[in-house]
């Protein structure tokens, strides 16, 4: 069974990451590009402003979940998933053992009906 989940700061903040539709598809980007400008990031978003992009990312930021480094006049962002990784391992891991167990159920009851289904 799972440990009981127990919030720390780290974890609070990344929850703050994944509540947000924005944050989350600004989190989807460095999937595909290891490393992006603000910019860059903003050109990905027809219906939020550059400002509102850039204000998106300090919070990723701030969340531990983003870091940006200058290179030269840019400061390219990558994507840090410690943050997440814990929420994975934490509070969702809890949920883990239902989902088996509903798993378990389903499997039987398929498993169940094919039975039926072959003395026919």
């Amino acid at each position: 069974m799972a440990e009981a989940f127990e919030p720390s700061p780290n974890r609070r903040t990344a929850f703050v990451v994944i509540a947000d539709p924005t944050r989350r598809e600004v989190l989807e980007l460095p999937r595909y590009e290891s490393l992006l400008r603000a910019g860059e990031t903003a050109s990905n978003f027809k219906e939020v402003s550059r400002p509102g992009i850039s204000r998106q990312l300090r919070v990723l930021k701030e969340c531990g979940v983003v870091s940006a480094e200058h290179v030269g006049q840019t400061r390219p962002h990558s994507l840090c998933q410690k943050p997440l990784i814990e929420i994975q391992e934490g509070w969702l891991a809890g949920f883990s053992e239902n989902q088996t167990k509903s798993l378990a159920r389903l499997r039987m009851r398929v498993e169940s009906s094919r039975l039926k289904k072959s003395k026919s």
